[in-house]
């Protein structure tokens, strides 16, 4: 259940057309987050990834979701806003427990949707005019949408690898695009799950009983994102060192390895939740102030969480390559489509 301040960054702005609204990273922290993971990744990884220009695709595609979350389309609205976000907290009125979700977006949504009708009295009361894009209900879809994003990615190179056997260099061509798309776009969400405010239900000052005197102000998110982010002027150069190589993540053989992907998912996602205190800790005690000069905590903080999401991308992106099943239906049809062309090729023969 999460609205979004406004927030107008120049910088922000320039890239994105049009006001900003609070996010998980600014775009150039998102941008760094693609880079970083970019830079994890094996040398056998596939090339095409590698030159300047794909590189450069992916680290702007990083911004792709924030630039639809400007639009005034309520239906984008509603599909696009709740993908960026978890509340862990508001899984306790539901009667689940994060360890134990359902890797399959639609089935969490009954058990939603079941919830709040059996026990209305459970769930906080929905103001109508403050929910125009009906989100408010919903508490957020976060590691369904990285585990779905993970899912077309190695579709995507299911289909690259048929191509390569038996396609036209326009259709590998072409698929290289589709994946280099999907990798950046992912990124996005994989960037959002390490700003700890994007897990919880404090996503911007706390709310409720507040007994460790934590900051209510709504733009301490803006200011995580971004602001703080400008001020210490956190480097990819910095970090590039600390990057270790991409791995594939032990997933359980089974029909549908992008489900299996969705455990470590939201372990990924559960650690960062762990530091919503820490991090409101550390801005009560003035470690990321804005005044004065940056203090080596909250640096090492933001820094860190950042490089972290590069890492969970990179192993994420490994892991869709070399899990990637062949395409047998695609191999069929590429088979039957040679089989047409030497048959038209035997008609044309004098």
């Amino acid at each position: 259940m999460k609205t979004f301040c406004v927030r107008v960054v120049l910088f922000v702005a320039i890239f994105i057309g049009g006001p900003a609204v609070c996010r998980a990273w600014d775009y150039a922290g998102h941008r760094l987050v693609n880079q970083l993971a970019l830079a994890s990744l094996p040398k056998d990884f596939p090339t095409f990834v590698q030159s300047p220009a794909a590189k450069e695709r992916i680290a702007f595609l990083a911004g792709e979701p924030d630039r639809w979350r400007n639009t005034p389309d309520l239906p984008l609205k509603h599909f696009n806003g709740p993908d960026h976000f978890i509340d862990f907290e508001d899984l306790a009125p539901l009667r689940l427990a994060a360890t134990n979700l359902s890797p399959f977006r639609y089935v969490f949504m009954a058990q939603l949707g079941a919830a709040r009708a059996a026990r209305p009295g459970d769930f906080p009361p929905i103001d109508a005019a403050k929910n125009s894009d009906h989100t408010r209900e919903l508490v957020g879809f976060l590691p369904w949408a990285i585990t779905e994003q993970y899912g077309k990615l190695k579709s995507g190179f299911s289909y690259l690898k048929t191509l390569q056997e038996g396609g036209t260099a326009e259709e590998v061509a072409n698929a290289h695009q589709n994946i280099i798309y999907i990798m950046g776009v992912m990124g996005h969400y994989v960037g959002d799950g390490a700003q700890p405010l994007h897990t919880t239900k404090h996503f911007n000052g706390w709310v409720g009983e507040n007994p460790n005197h934590y900051t209510t102000n709504k733009s301490f998110h803006s200011w995580i994102d971004g602001g703080y982010v400008d001020k210490v002027g956190i480097k990819m150069e910095g970090l590039f060192a600390k990057v270790r190589p991409a791995r594939r993540f032990a997933t359980a053989r089974t029909p549908d390895t992008a489900a299996e992907v969705f455990a470590p998912v939201v372990d990924y996602l559960l650690e960062q939740f762990k530091l919503v205190e820490p991090l409101y800790q550390l801005d009560r005690d003035r470690k990321l102030s804005s005044k004065g000069e940056p203090s080596p905590e909250g640096r090492e903080f933001i820094a860190g969480q950042m490089l972290k999401a590069g890492q969970m991308l990179g192993d994420l992106w490994v892991t869709a390559w070399q899990e990637a099943p062949p395409d047998t239906f695609l191999k069929s049809a590429l088979a039957k489509r040679k089989l047409a062309e030497g048959r038209a090729a035997d008609a044309v023969k004098p």
